[in-house]
C-alpha cells in the first residue's frame, strides 16, 4: 500500500491557515485587503474580546452573488489573476484565493453579500470549513464577514496567542496602516462596542498620519505625489529628528498601496537621515513607494507582508536621496523661521571658513590660538582690537593673554545691534554655563544654542566638503610623530591609504610596523597626531562589514570635528558668538550635530509667557 496520500481538503485548509492566519490581526488584514479590492469607500471593523470571539468587517464594495460567494470558499478561487502574465504584475492586494478558505477552516464564518443590481443578497454559514447553510437575505450593497470563535478547533494555536492587549494592538496597527494606504476611504474600528479609531474619507493624508502618530508639528515631506504610476517614485511624510523619541519604530511602509515590512526601505530612510538621528532612534512617519507592478514580487511570503524588488539598489538610492532632499528643505524652513533672511548665494564665499577652535587650558589666563589663511579662527575675548584680530592671516601662533577671571554661571554679553549682526538677525543675550548661547529672535522668541554641537556640525560639513573635493587641508608637523601599529593596523593603513591621504595625513613607513606622521589635518593640529591617527584606524577596522563605507567615513570626520570644535566650558566673546550664528544662518545643514544631538531649541514668545501664566 502506498505511503503517500492526498490530504483531505479540510486538513489542507487548516495547514494553510497556519501560514496565512498567524493571529486575529492576520484575519483583519486579509479581509481589509478584500474590501479595498472590492472598491469600498467605507469599511467598519468590529472586534470582541481579543479578536478570537468576533471579527466583523463591513464594507460597501461591489459585493458578490451567491455563486461567487461559494467559489471564494474554495482554495485558490480568485478573480484577480488568470494567467502567468497576471502573476508577474500583481496590481491588487489579494490574488491567491487562500485567505478566506483558510480563515473559514479555523473559525465559524458567516458571509453576507449583495451586488448593486441584485434585489436580494445571500448568506453562507460555515462551521470550521463545512458549509452549513446558504440562503437569500435582504441586506445592503457590499459584503459582511463575521468570524467567530477563531482557532476554536486548533487550541494549540490559540494557546500561543499573546495577551488581549497585545493582540488588539496588532489589529489597530493593521487598520492604521491601511487607513494610510487608502486615505480617501472611511475606516471605523470598534472594540467591544467602543469606537477606537475613526478616519473620515475627506481627511488629508498628513492629518491622518498626525492623528495616528499623535503629532502636532510640521512633517518633512519626502518626494512628491506622482500621477504617473509607470515611473518609480516615493512620497511620504517623516517626523523631524527632534520629534523622534528613543526606541521609536514608527516608520510605516507602503508599496503600491500594500502595507509591508522591508528592512531595505527602512535602511534607505535611515541613510537619508544619517548624522541627524541619535543612536537608538529610528525614523518615524510614512513612506509610500510606487513602482511598476512587474518590478515587485509580492508572492514571497505567506501573509504577503514581505516583498522582493527587482532593482533594490536603485530603489534604495532613490529613497535615500529623497529623504536627504527633504531634510535639506526642512533646514531651509527652519532657517527662515529662526534667522533673518540670509545673504543670497551669489554673495556667499565659495567655501565657508571653518572657525579654529581654541582648547581650554587647565590654567588660564593664557590661551594659544593658531591663525592660518584657512580656516579662519574664532575670535577670543582679549584686549586686542577685534578688527586687528580679524585681519590676522599669519601662520604663526599668536598668544592672547586674558586677565584672570572667575567662571560665572551666566555671562551677559553686550548685545550686538541687529544692524551689525552678520546676517543672522538675532540679538545675543549671553552665554549660560559656558556652553549654551542665549539669543532673542526677531519675533521675540528665545533661542538657545549648544555652542559645541553647533560648531561641530559646521566643522563636519567643512571636512566632508573638502574630503569630497579630494583633499582635506593639512598642516605639516614641525616634529613628525612616530607610531607603532599592530599587524592589523598596518594592513588597515595599506588598505585605506587613499582615504587616509584624502583626510590630510601624510604617512610613510619607517620599518616593520612603525610609521611616521609628517602632516595632519589642519583642523586637528593642536591634538596628539599619533592618538588621532590610531583612532581613525580603529574606526576603519571596526564595523566595516556592518556599516557602509560612507557611514564609516562620516564617523571619522564627525570624530575629527568633535575634537576640533569649541568645548563646553569655553568662554566665547560676543564677536565669536556672532560669527558662529552667522555661519549657522548661512549653512545648508545646521540643526543637529553629526551624532544626531540637537544644536538649538527655539521657544516662541507665547511659550515663554505661558511658563509664567502671562497669557
Amino acid at each position: 500500500m502506498s505511503k503517500i496520500r492526498i490530504l483531505p481538503e479540510q486538513l489542507a485548509n487548516r495547514i494553510a491557515a497556519g501560514e496565512v492566519v498567524e493571529r486575529p490581526a492576520s484575519v483583519v488584514k486579509e479581509l481589509l485587503e478584500n474590501s479595498l479590492d472590492a472598491g469600498a469607500s467605507r469599511i467598519e471593523i468590529e472586534i470582541e474580546g481579543s479578536g478570537t470571539r468576533l471579527i466583523r468587517v463591513i464594507d460597501n464594495g461591489e459585493g458578490m452573488d451567491e455563486d461567487d460567494m461559494l467559489l471564494c470558499l474554495e482554495r485558490h478561487g480568485t478573480s484577480k489573476i488568470a494567467t502567468d502574465q497576471d502573476l508577474a504584475a500583481i496590481s491588487s492586494l489579494g490574488f491567491r484565493g487562500e485567505a478566506i478558505p483558510s480563515i473559514g477552516s479555523v473559525s465559524r464564518m458567516t458571509l453576507t453579500s449583495r451586488t448593486q443590481d441584485a434585489p436580494l443578497g445571500a448568506r453562507v454559514v460555515l462551521d470550521y470549513g463545512r458549509v452549513i447553510k446558504v440562503h437569500e437575505i435582504g441586506c445592503g450593497r457590499g459584503t459582511i464577514f463575521e468570524i467567530r470563535n477563531l482557532f476554536g478547533n486548533t487550541p494549540a494555536r490559540r494557546k500561543f496567542l499573546r495577551t488581549s492587549r497585545t493582540e488588539l494592538a496588532h489589529i489597530e496597527e493593521v487598520v492604521k496602516s491601511y487607513a494610510l494606504a487608502a486615505a480617501d476611504i472611511t475606516f471605523v474600528l470598534r472594540i467591544d462596542e467602543r469606537e477606537v479609531l475613526h478616519f473620515e474619507g475627506n481627511q488629508s493624508l498628513p492629518d491622518r498620519l498626525a492623528a495616528i502618530l499623535h503629532y502636532q508639528g510640521q512633517f518633512m515631506e519626502v518626494g512628491k505625489a506622482g500621477d504617473n504610476s509607470s515611473e518609480p517614485h516615493t512620497h511620504g511624510w517623516l517626523l523631524p529628528p527632534d520629534a523622534i523619541v528613543a526606541g521609536s519604530a514608527g516608520i510605516r511602509l507602503l508599496v503600491n498601496g500594500r502595507a509591508v515590512r522591508d528592512r531595505m526601505i527602512v535602511h534607505a530612510v535611515a541613510e537619508g537621515l544619517r548624522n541627524f538621528l541619535m543612536k537608538g532612534r529610528n525614523p518615524a512617519g510614512l513612506i509610500h513607494l510606487r513602482l511598476p507592478p512587474e518590478d515587485v514580487d509580492v508572492n514571497v511570503h505567506p501573509t504577503k507582508q514581505e516583498i522582493r524588488l527587482r532593482d533594490s539598489q536603485a530603489i534604495h538610492q532613490m529613497i535615500s536621496q529623497a529623504v536627504e532632499q527633504a531634510m535639506q528643505e526642512h533646514q531651509k524652513k527652519l532657517q527662515g523661521a529662526i534667522f533673518r533672511a540670509t545673504p543670497s548665494q551669489d554673495h556667499r564665499p565659495e567655501q565657508e571658513p571653518a572657525p579654529q577652535p581654541v582648547s581650554q587650558q587647565s590654567k588660564p589666563p593664557t590661551i594659544q590660538s593658531t591663525f592660518t589663511s584657512a580656516p579662519k579662527p574664532f575670535i577670543r575675548e582679549s584686549p586686542v582690537p577685534a578688527a586687528a584680530v580679524l585681519s590676522l592671516q599669519t601662520a604663526e601662533p599668536v598668544a592672547v593673554v586674558l586677565p584672570p577671571v572667575t567662571q560665572p554661571v551666566f555671562r551677559t554679553q553686550q548685545a550686538l545691534p541687529v544692524a551689525t549682526a552678520s546676517g543672522h538677525g538675532l540679538t545675543i543675550i549671553g552665554q549660560y554655563d559656558n556652553l549654551y548661547i542665549f539669543c532673542q529672535s526677531e519675533d521675540g522668541g528665545l533661542l538657545v544654542v549648544d555652542q559645541h554641537a553647533a560648531h561641530e556640525r559646521l566643522l563636519f560639513e567643512d571636512l566632508k566638503r573638502q574630503f569630497m573635493q579630494g583633499h582635506i587641508a593639512s598642516q605639516t608637523l614641525l616634529f613628525p610623530a612616530t607610531v607603532e601599529l599592530s599587524i592589523a593596523g598596518t594592513e588597515c593603513v595599506e588598505h585605506h591609504a587613499a582615504e587616509i591621504r584624502q583626510m590630510g595625513f601624510t604617512v610613510r613607513e619607517f620599518g616593520g610596523n612603525s610609521f611616521i606622521i609628517s602632516a595632519v589635518p589642519a583642523m586637528a593640529g593642536q591634538g596628539d597626531p599619533g592618538a588621532l591617527f590610531v583612532d581613525i584606524l580603529a574606526r576603519f577596522g571596526h564595523g566595516e562589514e556592518k556599516k557602509g563605507k560612507g557611514a564609516i567615513l562620516d564617523d571619522i570626520l564627525a570624530s575629527m570635528a568633535c575634537k576640533a570644535a569649541v568645548k563646553a566650558g569655553d568662554t566665547l566673546h560676543a564677536l565669536e558668538i556672532d560669527a558662529l550664528l552667522t555661519r549657522m544662518a548661512r549653512a545648508d545643514l545646521f540643526s543637529h550635530c553629526p551624532h544626531g544631538r540637537p544644536v538649538l531649541k527655539h521657544f516662541t514668545a507665547t511659550e515663554v509667557k505661558k511658563w509664567f501664566h502671562r497669557t
